[in-house]
């Protein structure tokens, strides 16, 4: 399927909502764009939600609990 967008002030461009339900693209979400010359594609930036992933599964883990675990597996 084919969308449109127009381009406003600044450069700026709105990606259609069905396109962003379909991709999972949020308020705040990074975006890639890749250009071969002729096309510019836009795509879902994996590394943000990555990176989210990891502070969400990191939250609350301190630098003192890291150095204990660490400090465990070298036998100290």
């Amino acid at each position: 399927m084919t969308y449109h967008a127009k381009v406003i002030a600044g450069g700026k461009i709105v990606i259609p909502a069905d396109l962003r339900r379909e991709f999972g693209i949020k308020d705040g979400d990074t975006v890639a764009l890749e250009s071969d010359g002729e096309r510019i594609a836009l795509r879902r930036d994996d590394s943000s939600a990555a990176l989210a992933q990891l502070r969400q599964a990191m939250k609350g883990y301190t630098v003192d609990q890291f150095l204990r675990e660490r400090r465990a597996d070298w036998g100290e």
